[in-house]
């Protein structure tokens, strides 16, 4: 039986030592935990995190939404069989009764809708993957390995977010991870070489921070340089989460980018420079959250991956918006951004139902719990973008190398384009 007997929150930290929740549901045959990340570059549109205010903490507790779990959710929920994720997950949504999720918070209903997932995986004795994505689940994601972090990641000078390197010509996941390592390493020798020793501080998710970088081409320029010397120019290419809202000035409708002013035709001529000049494969969010048209002008005239990360949050009627506008072709699956395990899974299906595909993705705010790893799995999602060092970054490594070995059919993508519905 997987009816559930007890559900219940606390406060921790997360990896930048700011407050979340860990929720813990019970059911008569098993137990699930699950921590909740939070994101340090959010998008408008993202259900609410909720936080206390106040002076502990800076006014980051989540005490509010502990206490949402223990004194509304779980009486409500409890009795229930966590089986039934879909009904568990409607219940929570109407106990909140928004649509941003601002009365109990998205965290608060996050947590909760991933302890059911891991508490009904744990009641049948299966992987979580397993329980997830049933006899289906075989593909191995690509990973991309933000190598030079800028934005809300960094105390920097580069506006875009994060500078990626992403291994596309190996056989497996445990070759992907060891090649992006050796790129990582090298890449810090050239960096120190050429900017001091300063230049080897890291960001949010492990990425260097060269603070003199203004110029995204320079950090291109560099990632591509390391993957040279070390002869794996056919294992690798490249890409970027641009997070273009954050240097997106909506009175001038101008972007600022290396102290210029760039309309959105001089920024997507920009990219179109960037992608013939360089093996740049995928962008993210390179046009600020709200524009649909300007995604998909973008699209078509770009023969790369468009991954729409704020412009979708993960949402199933956001994602609907820029499918029938023809705006993007990927979708960055971040559960906390929409509030349920769920909707989340709707949007990954709707996605690769639409020919688009999906990179599932960690917050800058995350904890050494391995559910994403197992995520990306269980849906065969492709891709995944988890950071690089940390080791609440390197447990989802681990935890896909410990899948990679459990299962002789789990197969590595042979190149990005494998990913797409």
């Amino acid at each position: 039986m997987a009816k559930i007997t007890g559900i219940s929150a606390e406060e921790i930290v997360d990896c930048r030592l700011e407050p979340t929740l860990r929720v813990t549901v019970e059911t008569e045959s098993g137990t699930g935990r699950a921590d909740v990340p939070c994101g340090r570059s959010r998008g408008e549109n993202e259900a609410v995190d909720l936080r206390d205010g106040g002076e502990r903490y800076a006014g980051l507790g989540v005490r509010d939404a502990v206490s949402n779990v223990n004194d509304t959710i779980a009486p409500a929920l409890v009795g229930q069989n966590a089986l039934h994720q879909r009904t568990i997950d409607e219940e929570l949504r109407s106990l909140d009764g928004t649509e941003d999720k601002s009365r109990l918070g998205g965290n608060a209903l996050t947590g909760v809708s991933l302890g059911v997932l891991k508490a009904a995986a744990a009641s049948r004795n299966v992987p979580l993957y397993q329980y997830i994505g049933g006899v289906n689940a075989h593909a191995l994601p690509i990973p991309f390995f933000d190598l030079i972090e800028g934005g809300e990641l960094a105390a920097g000078n580069l506006a875009f977010q994060e500078h990626q390197v992403v291994p596309v010509g190996v056989d497996s996941f445990a070759e992907a991870v060891r090649t992006s390592a050796e790129v990582y390493y090298e890449l810090g020798r050239l960096l120190k070489e050429e900017y001091g020793e300063s230049a080897l501080n890291v960001g949010y998710e492990g990425g260097y921070t060269p603070t003199e970088m203004s110029d995204p081409r320079d950090a291109f320029e560099i990632e591509l340089r390391a993957i040279e010397e070390l002869g794996y120019e056919d294992e690798f290419v490249l890409a970027a989460d641009v997070a273009a809202s954050h240097f997106y000035d909506p009175t001038e409708e101008t972007y600022s980018l290396m102290g210029e002013r760039f309309s959105r035709g001089e920024l997507i001529d920009f990219y179109d420079e960037l992608t013939s000049t360089y093996p740049i494969a995928s962008l993210e969010d390179p046009l600020h959250e709200e524009d649909f048209g300007g995604f998909r002008a973008l699209t078509e005239e770009l023969d790369v991956q468009i991954i729409g990360d704020d412009l979708f949050v993960s949402n199933p009627s956001r994602l609907r918006e820029g499918i029938d506008d023809g705006a993007a072709n990927a979708l960055l699956l971040k559960v906390n951004q929409v509030g349920t395990v769920s909707e989340a899974i709707d949007a990954a299906s709707i996605a690769h139902r639409n020919g688009y595909a999906v990179q599932v993705s960690e917050r800058s705010g995350q904890t050494a719990d391995t559910w994403l790893a197992d995520l990306a799995f269980g849906l065969n999602a492709g891709q995944i973008k988890t950071g690089v060092t940390r080791s609440e970054r390197t447990e989802q490594y681990n935890r896909l190398f410990a899948i990679e070995r459990e299962l002789d059919a789990a197969a590595y993508p042979k190149n990005l384009a494998s990913v797409f519905a």
